[in-house]
């Protein structure tokens, strides 16, 4: 979900290019919505269409899926669990998760067995216990990155919110707990942990290792909502209709995608201040210095336009009696119920005063 517009986008980062990211798919999300079970239909979309282009074959490696810490990433693993899929999920530093269900002792006391094990407190060290797997890697921009991982951890869950709806026993979510540590962040700030929670268990070095390394991939999704915002455009339009907003968002990721695909027939039309760079290399804002040069050689397929004038519209002084339709916010409490304006707050009603 991208901050100010609610719309759900799917992307996939490739491998080797610079800050260069492919737009799948993007699903604006009505009032009310459940962002989880939205994001895990467009998975199910992407699987199918990775599968029926024949770029994932049965005996591949499962395909990795990044999130932030808007989702909840176990719940994501347990609906699609039926997939080929791996979800890494970043955590919040308060989180508390459960250990491995401990084996069943005889307890003269009697009582039901324990059905979680012990607390693992994000912020409190006397719980973590010992380590799976330990990594120290020298990078360039975050100097040495530790990574420590602990196996089989889930959340416990209870039957609220989410879970409301279903049916049987709640399940037992087990996965991997990775704590990303580095010397220095490039913005030379006080450096924080980050969490990060992998839907497989028995991690080794390496599975470690490239879980990290894609989360931090993950930050280059950044720079492409920034061209699609201050660059192309995507919020500037005062738009009306919830289909409008559809029709200019996929514009916005066709020229997108027109940017991707003109990267080898560019040129580095670089700032005074700004280094050369590789054909292979270029980013979508340098790119798009050298489209028009492009458009100016390349054939359409349309014809060519036909002169015309524009039409009367209206009187200039008139005033526009057709008022703009306007939608419902679409709040939706906790109790399922509709938002509605209470009284004191309708047109021509005096304010509330409590003095």
């Amino acid at each position: 979900m991208i901050p100010g517009w609610p719309y759900s986008i799917v992307d996939a980062l490739e491998t080797g290019r610079t800050s260069w990211t492919a737009l799948l798919d993007a699903v604006r999300l009505p009032p009310g919505a459940n962002v989880t079970t939205i994001t895990c239909a467009q998975i199910r979309q992407l699987v199918d269409r990775l599968t029926g282009a024949g770029q994932w074959k049965l005996g591949d490696r499962d395909i990795l899926i990044v999130l932030d810490a808007g989702y909840e990433a176990p719940r994501i693993a347990w609906l699609l669990r039926d997939l080929p899929v791996e979800i890494l999920g970043r955590m919040r530093s308060d989180r508390v998760l459960r250990r491995a269900t401990p084996p069943r002792a005889y307890n003269p006391d009697g009582g039901r067995p324990a059905k979680h094990g012990g607390e693992f407190v994000f912020g409190d060290p006397a719980t973590w216990d010992v380590e799976q797997a330990v990594t120290r890697t020298d990078t360039r921009l975050y100097g040495q990155v530790k990574t420590q991982a602990w196996d089989r951890l889930h959340p416990r869950l209870t039957r609220r919110a989410a879970w409301v709806d279903h049916d049987g026993a709640l399940p037992i979510i087990a996965g991997t707990v990775i704590r990303l540590t580095v010397d220095h962040p490039p913005s030379h700030g006080e450096p924080k942990p980050v969490w990060l929670w992998w839907s497989k268990v028995d991690a080794t070095d390496a599975d470690v290792d490239r879980c990290w390394q894609a989360f931090l991939r993950r930050f280059d999704i950044e720079h492409t909502f920034r061209l699609l915002k201050q660059t192309l455009g995507w919020t500037a339009p005062q738009l009306r209709e919830p289909a409008a907003a559809d029709r200019w968002t996929w514009l916005i990721l066709a020229a997108h995608t027109q940017l991707r695909l003109a990267r080898p027939l560019a040129q580095d039309l670089r700032r005074p201040w700004e280094r050369p760079m590789a054909p292979e290399r270029l980013t979508p804002a340098r790119v798009r210095r050298g489209f028009r040069n492009l458009r100016a050689t390349s054939g359409s397929p349309a014809r060519a336009p036909k002169p015309s004038r524009p039409g009367p519209g209206r009187p200039p002084g008139s005033r526009n009696r057709q008022s703009a339709a306007r939608h419902d916010v679409g709040l939706i409490l906790v109790t399922g119920q509709a938002h509605q304006r209470p009284a004191r707050h309708k047109k021509g009603t005096k304010p509330c005063r409590t003095g």
